[in-house]
């Protein structure tokens, strides 16, 4: 469809449609434009975020965050006293306590723990 036939659909001018195109390639364009440009060109917005990752290992690796945040700072005040562990038992320790955190209210809080 050219851009003269798309402009007289939405009622606008052609410039009109040439700068709905530019702010679409610019990722600008706002909803309810591209919903109008939609309904003129007979099909209906569909818009949904979509998950890099199932909702599981989102919420693993949330846990495993906030426990490797809250065991670093344990860490700093064990190594002040001198109480150094080891990697592989800070490594149990932490997977531990993210096992514990997965199932916690307020996991993706940024509040201190």
């Amino acid at each position: 469809m050219s851009g003269a036939d798309l402009a007289d659909r939405l009622g606008v001018t052609q410039p009109t449609v040439a700068e709905l195109e530019r702010n679409e390639t610019r990722g600008t364009i706002r909803l309810d434009s591209l919903e109008r440009a939609a309904d003129a060109l007979g099909c209906d917005l569909v818009y949904f975020l979509v998950p890099r990752t199932s909702l599981d290992d989102a919420v693993h690796l949330q846990a495993r965050r906030q426990a490797a945040l809250h065991l670093g700072r344990v860490g700093h005040h064990n190594a002040l006293e001198n109480q150094i562990v080891s990697p592989e038992a800070a490594e149990a320790h932490l997977a531990r306590f993210a096992g514990q955190l997965v199932d916690r209210r307020g996991l993706w809080s940024s509040a201190d723990r």
